[in-house]
């Protein structure tokens, strides 16, 4: 483990987050670049230095450790699921639509249940000209989600119509 004992791994790693989670994110990540150059191999600190370039803007920064984790193994499903949006979300923010596209929609699938990832697909979508498509996942994610009583009334109409929005009834 190139120098360090699983145990300063986790507790180096647990240091990084905090100082991120306080607002101490600049200092976060010089210690998770250096964590992650030491253990190239290691997903988990590789999305936590993906997550907190993010935090600080750092999007173009953020791909090859977003990558990196994604790539590796040992991930919670949480961090997957993270890692998945944090990496389409940033392809997004890049004007990478198609990349941002193809993250998003294997994320969509591997956590059907996300409605985080289908939000973001639908606006990598969107920005990919394909408006229809975002329209019918956005429309049926708010039907199958929404508490208001007014749009619940409608769901079958709107399942329908977001199946083709120029069809009529």
């Amino acid at each position: 483990m190139s120098g360090h004992s699983a145990v300063d791994r986790e507790r180096l790693l647990s240091e990084a987050v905090r100082l991120r989670e306080t607002g101490r994110r600049e200092e976060a990540k010089e210690r998770l670049v250096a964590l992650s150059s030491e253990l190239p191999l290691d997903a988990e600190v590789a999305y936590q230095a993906a997550w907190v370039h993010d935090t600080l803007g750092l999007e173009a920064e953020a791909v090859p450790y977003y990558e990196r984790a994604l790539d590796g193994s040992g991930l919670s499903d949480d961090d997957r699921r993270g890692a998945l949006l944090g990496l389409g979300s940033t392809y997004r923010v890049l004007g990478r639509y198609e990349e941002a596209v193809a993250t998003l929609r294997d994320g969509a699938a591997e956590f059907p249940d996300d409605g985080g990832l289908k939000t973001f697909l639908a606006m990598a979508l969107y920005n990919i000209g394909r408006t229809h498509d975002a329209m019918e996942i956005l429309l049926t994610l708010l039907v199958t989600t929404t508490k208001d009583p007014e749009i619940a009334g409608y769901r079958p109409a709107i399942e329908e119509y977001a199946k083709d929005l120029d069809a009529t009834m």
